[in-house]
């Protein structure tokens, strides 16, 4: 597949992954989801389109979704910007370290959202293994882990 020689080094992230994962709040109960993520290259773009949806483990009751897009600079800085249904935006700057990526980011909120105020992604990918973790700041509480998972790519 031809990229954008601005996402060459974001290829990696190429296909649709699929696992599982845990999610933790002080504000809420412990639960356990199921996900797909899907990350295409832009059509001779220089971004990478994200897309992912859970539902709950066990009943396939659909729990969240989002999209978004990564855009490269053909360096290490990278920036992440996600739209949730939630009525929540994130707007990240990242950094690119071999076939990992580290994003800091604030959210902006409509009127009728939950209030978050920043949020920190760290995605993993060893061959076809993909790990992140979610970190959030809102509802009056620290930026502290809120979702993990493990996924494995099952389409390139």
């Amino acid at each position: 597949m031809r990229v954008h020689h601005d996402i060459e080094d974001l290829r990696f992230l190429l296909g649709t992954w699929r696992g599982t994962g845990e999610g933790v709040y002080p504000t809420i109960e412990p639960f356990a989801y199921t996900e797909e993520v899907t990350f295409t290259a832009g059509p001779g773009k220089p971004f990478v389109v994200y897309g992912q949806r859970t539902w709950r483990a066990g009943t396939e009751e659909p729990l969240h979704s989002e999209t978004g897009y990564i855009r490269g600079s053909g360096s290490e800085s990278v920036e992440l910007v996600i739209a949730q249904p939630t009525g929540i935006v994130e707007v990240h700057t990242g950094v690119l370290l071999g076939t990992s990526l580290v994003f800091e980011g604030s959210a902006i909120t409509t009127a009728t959202a939950r209030p978050v105020s920043a949020t920190r992604r760290e995605i993993d990918v060893d061959g076809d293994v993909l790990q992140y973790h979610l970190s959030m700041e809102a509802v009056e509480q620290p930026l502290q882990l809120h979702l993990s998972a493990s996924l494995r790519r099952v389409a390139d």
